[in-house]
């Protein structure tokens, strides 16, 4: 009985030791790279909009519930002497709350990201510079400032005129958050 329990005691250990180091090493590219939409940070989520909400399956949560059993049961053996299925039930609880605080506290850091919906009304007659070249009522890229940022946004040639890249452009209208643009003479 001794052995089995040693046994269970190492097990414990080694998966503490293992989950602790890749919640680590998860946490820190978090922190580094963000939990935005990069795969580093999505887990199993497919949705591509931050919307402040943290999905409870996730890596971390995973790591988290891993962590927390593993040091609840290597403790409860080595240091409380409980038995197999008290430390079982012990440590499976621990992992649970660990899985849930982990959620709960990404789901708070989730919050935190911006994500800022720009008004393209703001746009209207103002002034900036084709970012790439424009046929005849032709799409691509402008430079502008809208809503008091400078944005690149796509944008439509309004006119029969060419308009090369880096030319002045004037917003005339704005429909269905598509600029349309007429090169300024």
């Amino acid at each position: 009985m001794e052995t089995i329990t040693q046994n269970a005691v190492q097990y414990y250990y080694y998966l503490a030791i293992f989950a602790t180091l890749l919640f680590v090493i998860k946490l820190i590219i978090f922190w580094v790279f963000g939990g935005g939409d990069s795969e580093v940070s999505s887990d199993f989520n497919t949705e591509t909009d931050t919307d402040g909400t943290f999905h409870f399956i996730s890596l971390q949560t995973i790591l988290a519930f891993l962590m927390g059993f593993g040091w609840m049961g290597f403790t409860a053996l080595s240091t409380f002497k409980l038995g197999q299925l008290e430390t079982f039930g012990s440590a499976f609880g621990v992992g649970l709350v660990f899985m849930f605080g982990t959620a709960y506290l990404m789901s708070l850091v989730k919050k935190l990201e911006k994500n800022v919906k720009k008004d393209k009304l703001t746009a209207l007659d103002k002034i900036g510079k084709a970012y790439t070249d424009f046929a005849p009522k032709g799409q691509g890229r402008v430079e502008i400032e809208i809503a008091g940022q400078l944005t690149v946004a796509e944008a439509v040639n309004s006119t029969e005129e060419e308009i090369k890249s880096f030319d002045a452009i004037k917003v005339v209208k704005v429909e269905n958050e598509l600029l349309y643009i007429e090169k300024v003479v």
